[in-house]
């Protein structure tokens, strides 16, 4: 049999056990089998005194049948002194059988059919003395039917006791079976015991000198127990020990150097990914998931987010998650800064280790522990001097953060940082490229036809003092409608020179909305309302002027068409933007009208909300107004 070798260990000699000898342990085994030879011979007598109990309770319901018909028979003749007699010898059977007698031995069989079938005898019998002792005594006939009723209940008592002794007998079989098989076992016992205890630790010792003597220094032998054996195991042990302590530290020395140089090739190799990454992301949402995956591999966490701070540093935005509770992610999409675990303030950023004690604020850690999370890792996203975001990293255990990870994980924030700049300058250059654009247009505009129209007005007022001579009526008519259409023209023109030169350069949409607004009721003398709901990411540069555009455009359409007394410009920024402009006008027909100067700024609407992939849908109702919707997609090149 092969050996048991046991691998390394330490203090073999120290472990804490009950001291056993040889002699001992042979002498426990011997007992055990001992025990079990008695307990099965006590096991047999039991069952032989029940089946003598229940062979006599056999016999003395086999005499109540036979009392049973012999005082049936004398109930004819009116022996009264007789009767009484054999009903007293009957009352004393049921006693003896109810009590028993231990010394013959005579009992009834506990089980519940045997105890049931005697109280029904019982029973029966109570209900026939009653009949049998009265005045009135049944004739010879009816007293036969009633002790054939009342022997057929003995009977079925005699048969409950006779499957119970049945049962007994079987058990008295099995029992001498099993001690058939218990002087077997016990041979067998004795036999396993001399290898356990003897040979087996020998072969082990075999196989450790075997070990040892092929130059595996590190072979152990499992002690087992501490008696002869086993303190023979332990010398050997020490000696092993002592021998393979000469090359541990060596060994150990390689180790640990071979385990640091596989660590900072990981971190290198997360750094390479993070930057090249970071490098081919296209849009906001795509760095901010990329990163957050990347982040938590890194740092083994087991949750990541990614948060964008604005310029004020008044809240935290969630821009993606990894891993992260999907209640989690809707509960903190929004944090007031300080508010939360997460979320620093800028004058207190830093890199943080956070646990999440019980003791602490339940608004502070409420979301966290929910989720399961004991520790949250806090990284501050930087850009020179700029906080412009957070990395949060959640694990359901406690953590210690090493010097090497810290660095690490700042190292990726500080790419994530840059290419947020990026992508912001990447808007800013296309919104500068379309601002230009328009002031070349506006510029055109000005110098072509504004001069135009300007030199038609002119000429239309000189016309109008020439002609007065002439048919005056005819010719004021023709005039007045000629200088309403050149104020008109010259009033579009205006206000697409206006349009033209928008540029928003704030990092809101919502100055450049109220600097319009503040212009259309100038111009107009309507009142204008702005109401701005929610707290979204900023709009990139080149998608802000569009939106203001299409606003404009909205605007000029309420002042040509509407004759409206107030308009009001509904703002939401999440879960998705949407810009509602609504008049209380003169509405129109939108099914099967003929196009026409609304529908032409609709469809300038429609072509500008295209080309940032929004959508505009009108309503309107004649008498009741007018309500232009621009919806933009969810998470629409979100930039910084």
């Amino acid at each position: 049999m092969q050996a048991q070798v046991a691998a390394p260990a330490v203090g073999y000699s120290g472990r804490m056990r009950r001291s056993w000898s040889l002699s001992a342990k042979l002498g426990v085994v011997g007992g055990t089998l001992l025990l079990l030879a008695l307990a099965s011979i006590g096991l047999t007598l039991w069952v032989t005194w029940q089946l003598e109990g229940g062979a006599a309770a056999v016999n003395e319901a086999g005499r109540m049948r036979m009392q049973t018909w012999r005082l049936a028979q004398n109930l004819a003749g009116a022996d009264h002194e007789r009767i009484a007699h054999l009903m007293a010898q009957f009352d004393q059977s049921l006693e003896l059988l109810r009590t028993g007698d231990p010394a013959r031995p005579l009992f009834v069989p506990n089980d519940q059919p045997s105890q049931q079938a005697f109280a029904d005898v019982r029973r029966g019998w109570a209900a026939l003395r009653a009949d049998w002792s009265g005045s009135a005594v049944p004739a010879a006939a009816g007293a036969s039917q009633q002790a054939e009723a009342f022997v057929a209940r003995v009977d079925a008592f005699v048969s409950a006791i006779e499957r119970q002794l049945s049962r007994l007998t079987a058990i008295l079989n099995a029992v001498q079976f099993m001690m058939v098989v218990l002087t077997i076992v016990s041979a067998v016992a004795l036999l396993y015991s001399a290898y356990l205890f003897i040979f087996n630790p020998l072969s082990r010792l075999q196989a450790g000198l075997a070990r040892v003597e092929s130059g595996d220094l590190a072979a152990r032998v499992e002690p087992g127990a501490d008696d002869e054996f086993g303190a023979l195991s332990a010398g050997f042990n020490r000696m092993a020990q002592t021998l393979q302590g000469l090359y541990q530290n060596l060994e150990a020395k390689v180790r640990e150097k071979t385990e640091s140089l596989e660590a900072q090739h990981a971190r290198l190799a997360a750094l390479y990914e993070s930057a090249a990454f970071v490098a081919r992301a296209a849009t906001l949402d795509e760095l901010a998931k990329g990163i957050a995956q990347q982040a938590r591999r890194a740092a083994h966490a087991d949750a990541a987010a990614v948060r964008w701070s604005d310029e004020h540093n008044q809240r935290y935005l969630m821009l993606a998650s990894d891993c992260l509770p999907q209640a989690l992610v809707d509960d903190e999409q929004c944090l007031p800064t300080g508010q939360c675990l997460c979320g620093q303030s800028r004058s207190q950023a830093s890199t943080r280790v956070i646990p999440i004690r019980a003791e602490d604020d339940a608004a502070r850690r409420g979301h966290c522990a929910r989720a399961g999370f004991e520790t949250v890792i806090s990284v501050p996203v930087r850009l020179q001097e700029r906080l412009v975001g957070e990395l949060n990293l959640f694990y359901r255990a406690p953590v210690h953060l090493a010097e090497d990870d810290r660095a690490l994980l700042e190292t990726i924030a500080s790419h994530l940082a840059g290419a947020i700049e990026g992508l912001r300058a990447a808007a800013l250059q296309r919104e500068t490229a379309v601002a230009d654009e328009r002031g070349f247009i506006a510029r055109e505009l000005h110098d072509s036809i504004a001069q135009s129209l300007a030199f038609l007005k002119i000429q239309l007022g000189l016309l109008r003092s020439d002609l007065k001579s002439g048919e005056p009526a005819r010719v004021e008519r023709t005039l007045g409608e000629l200088d309403a259409g050149v104020h008109e023209s010259l009033g579009d023109v205006r206000e697409l020179l206006v349009h033209f030169r928008t540029r928003t350069n704030a990092e809101d949409i919502a100055p450049a909305l109220r600097t319009t607004l503040q212009k259309f009721e100038h111009q107009t003398g309507l009142s204008a309302h702005l109401e701005i709901e929610g707290q979204g990411l900023p709009l990139p540069a080149d998608v802000q002027v569009q939106v203001l555009h299409v606003v404009q455009e909205a605007l000029s359409n309420v002042r040509k068409h509407a004759h409206a007394s107030a308009v009001w410009v509904e703002v939401q920024q999440a879960p998705q933007w949407r810009v509602e402009v609504r008049d209380d006008g003169c509405g129109f027909v939108t099914d099967g009208a003929q196009p026409d100067e609304t529908h032409v700024g609709l469809r300038i609407m429609r072509e500008r909300a295209q080309r940032i992939g929004a959508t505009v849908a009108v309503e309107s109702v004649p008498g009741s107004g007018t309500c232009v919707v621009l919806s933009l997609p969810e998470r629409l090149g979100q930039a910084a």
